[in-house]
């Protein structure tokens, strides 16, 4: 299994693309600006998207790579959500005033879009690959998602705030990657509160409850462009203090778009 990292960042900026991963050649996980570095037949290869929830930074290019790619397929792209997200995205933007409905395009019998709903807890084999829904606990519904890989699972948190039902599950799995969000910093902790994100303290929190072996990859995402270089020393210290007196500390890495990994 190939993961491409689209885009990982909690905001925009030069050379900082917003969630989603490219896994394979067809499977979309969250489809934020990212997406719009995928060249047409790229983007024309995708078969499915799971999205984590409906906030803009995981969507924004889900309509525009539909008008790109429609007259290239031959069957409906499907979107995998929980209910509450597809009654968002049917709601605010596949409306006909912020964009056309492309699940009633170019006809409700062969629509350019057919969204599919999910529940926390499913396994879903689509495309050759096998993938799990996780709980997250965000200001609207959502959702993580764990993929199997040869090597173990890429497991990805979504956006969340502190979330003992994640680890629960989790640390169930042979963890290959983990791929966790850290918003904010410590000076930030009460927005990262009010806005169910993590910040650099219940990061080091979060990751006490993780089981997984000490050489698994940590893979910070979602961090805002102005907080990054903060976050990233804040984290640093924190795993530092957390490692003393242990044999090693965790595998803490950055993504970037444009990162692969092969699992």
């Amino acid at each position: 299994m190939k993961i491409r990292v689209l885009g990982c960042s909690g905001a925009i900026s030069q050379g900082c693309r917003t969630t989603s991963f490219l896994v394979n050649r067809n499977i979309l996980i969250d489809a934020g600006t990212g997406v719009g570095d995928l060249t047409l037949d790229e983007m024309a290869a995708i078969d499915h998207v799971f999205l984590t929830h409906s906030h803009l930074d995981h969507i924004a290019a889900l309509p525009l790579m539909i008008d790109s790619v429609a007259a290239m397929r031959s069957a409906p792209l499907q979107v995998h959500a929980l209910p509450e997200t597809i009654a968002a995205l049917r709601a605010h933007v596949f409306n006909g005033t912020i964009w056309p409905d492309f699940s009633r395009i170019p006809s409700s019998d062969r629509p350019f879009l057919r969204c599919v709903p999910l529940a926390t807890g499913e396994v879903l084999s689509v495309a050759d690959a096998v993938l799990e829904v996780l709980p997250a606990l965000h200001t609207v519904p959502a959702v993580g998602y764990a993929v199997q890989g040869e090597r173990g699972w890429w497991v990805f948190s979504g956006d969340t705030g502190r979330n003992p039902a994640f680890w629960q599950r989790v640390n169930a799995l042979p963890v290959a990657m983990l791929v966790i969000e850290t918003a904010f910093s410590r000076r930030e902790h009460l927005l990262a509160e009010r806005s169910r994100h993590l910040s650099s303290d219940t990061l080091a929190l979060e990751l006490a409850q993780f089981q997984g072996a000490a050489n698994c990859p940590i893979c910070i995402t979602h961090t805002k462009p102005s907080e990054t270089a903060l976050i990233y020393e804040e984290v640093c210290r924190f795993d530092a203090h957390a490692a003393a007196g242990a044999p090693a500390r965790h595998d803490i890495r950055w993504l970037e778009a444009g990162q692969e990994f092969e699992l």
